[in-house]
């Protein structure tokens, strides 16, 4: 197993055992990276929660949306990303815009989602920024970096 694929295996065991047991806690400087590509609503729900809930632990989360999961980063959002899911009765966008307003939090669409899309940086979210390859590479590298796909 490659040193990144055993630590994207270690994190979601953690993350999940966080879920449930609700007794794991990140270090002061590690970075949770949360990498959505699915359309479906509930599984950009669930990985909102879980993203959320890294942070309530401790882990700055850093998103980035790619794909159909990158229309939750839009001003004018398609109604599967606003609507509400049980059990919380939010949308998935409702809880990243709740994400982006934590300690250290950054969501961003991928590189290329505007360019294929034909649209500019004004349809997103205020807060919401395009990652740079280049940085996104380099914080998925990092020691101090949790990995959740």
């Amino acid at each position: 197993m490659t040193k990144f694929s055993l630590k994207t295996t270690l994190t979601a065991a953690a993350i999940g055992l966080a879920g449930l047991a609700g007794t794991a806690h990140a270090d002061d400087d590690d970075t949770l990276v949360t990498i959505l590509t699915a359309p479906e609503a509930q599984t950009q729900m669930m990985a909102m929660v879980l993203t959320m809930k890294s942070a309530e632990q401790g882990a700055a989360p850093h998103v980035m949306l790619c794909g159909p999961a990158a229309d939750l980063a839009l001003k004018d959002a398609p109604e599967s990303a606003t609507a509400p899911q049980k059990p919380l009765g939010v949308g998935p966008q409702q809880l990243m815009q709740k994400i982006m307003g934590m300690p250290g939090a950054k969501v961003e669409v991928c590189a290329i989602y505007l360019p294929n899309k034909g649209a500019e940086k004004d349809v997103l979210l205020d807060g919401v920024s395009v990652a740079a390859p280049d940085a996104m590479a380099a914080a998925m590298l990092d020691a101090d970096t949790l990995m959740s796909l």
